[in-house]
């Protein structure tokens, strides 16, 4: 059976938030294991307080955490027992591990993949790629969201291919829909990085490119991948967040105003409490390290059980839809696989 590997202690509320939700994905789904790496006696601590099947279950004791405070490359070389390190020491030598999911340190989980998992063959640079809630009711892929600051359009061609194979084989996207993040939609906006990117996207077999689009298009449009330099998507990405955050905020206020207001809240409810899951898009899952030898999806920082635990069924439905395989086989259609690293 396929086991996904848990990052027990990376996170602000680990390990209780992270066993919790952990937990809550074997409940809601019986075709996987989970491994946890981290302090035994306290990830023990936290499974005592649920009820699941001890058989699907595994602890990797380690002694060792790196915060958000380690330097990235020196933490995974010195911390060679964190709960990051090991876990991604399974996720590389254990064929039965085929993801890993962590709530930790963005930069380590990014240094540690690369270090100790290693790149598919072609891949210049992996991505992050998170999904963000759409007015479809479904969810938008954004790649890059902050792993390259700074991209050549050649990135930008591959984040297109490899966030493709990441909606046919995660989410049952047939012919995803792909559009450049840009200043606007015209074919001549943008500065000489979006231009060439957007003509090498053109020219690309096996994405369904459908030209620029611009901010607001992420949530509000109906293309289904965004593609972006690491930069911009990191902004776009922090926006989104904000948005919904602001929103909640607001009406939170408003209902609160008056007894009028409060009754009114009493109707309404329902379709609030709608729109403030719609906003999450922590919800919806971590980012998929995008271009990596085996699932790695990395869950927001300050995840909770009802966010960490979609993380962990996002790393399982990747393995399952064979995500790796797909993003090589696009890139050898594109004529962009080993053979041109």
């Amino acid at each position: 059976m396929l086991k996904i590997a848990v990052d027990a202690m990376g996170g602000d509320f680990a390990p209780a938030e992270i066993v919790k939700g952990a937990v809550e994905a074997l409940g809601a789904r019986k075709d996987f294991k989970v491994v946890f790496t981290g302090d035994r006696a306290a990830v023990e601590g936290e499974l005592a307080k649920y009820k699941y099947d001890p058989a699907r279950v595994e602890i990797v004791h380690c002694t060792e955490v790196i915060t958000g405070d380690d330097i990235p490359t020196h933490a995974i070389r010195a911390k060679k027992d964190s709960s990051l390190t090991v876990g991604l020491r399974l996720l590389k030598e254990d064929g039965d591990v085929g993801g890993l999911v962590s709530a930790g340190s963005t930069g380590a989980v990014l240094t540690g993949g690369v270090m100790l998992v290693g790149r598919i063959k072609g891949v210049m640079r992996p991505a992050l790629c998170p999904g963000i809630p759409n007015v479809r009711g479904t969810r938008t892929l954004l790649c890059d969201c902050g792993a390259n600051a700074e991209c050549k359009p050649a990135y930008l061609q591959q984040f297109a291919i490899m966030a493709t194979a990441y909606g046919r084989a995660a989410f049952g996207m047939k012919e995803p829909t792909v559009g450049l993040l840009n200043n606007g939609t015209e074919e001549h906006k943008g500065d000489p990085l979006h231009q060439e990117a957007f003509r090498l996207l053109q020219q690309t077999d096996g994405i369904r490119f459908v030209g620029n689009v611009e901010g607001r298009d992420i949530m509000f449009g109906d293309v289904d991948i965004v593609v972006s330099d690491g930069f911009s998507g990191n902004i776009a990405l922090k926006s989104a967040e904000g948005c919904g955050k602001t929103v909640s905020a607001v009406l939170k206020q408003e209902f609160k105003r008056n007894l009028g207001s409060k009754l009114a809240y009493v109707f309404a409810r329902k379709q609030i409490g709608k729109l403030r899951d719609m906003l999450d898009y922590a919800k919806l899952g971590g980012s998929v390290f995008l271009g990596m030898k085996k699932v790695i999806v990395k869950s927001h920082g300050n995840s909770k059980a009802n966010a960490f635990g979609p993380s962990v069924l996002q790393a399982v439905d990747a393995c399952k839809g064979d995500l790796v395989g797909e993003i090589e086989r696009l890139l050898r259609a594109a004529d962009l696989g080993a053979e041109n690293e």
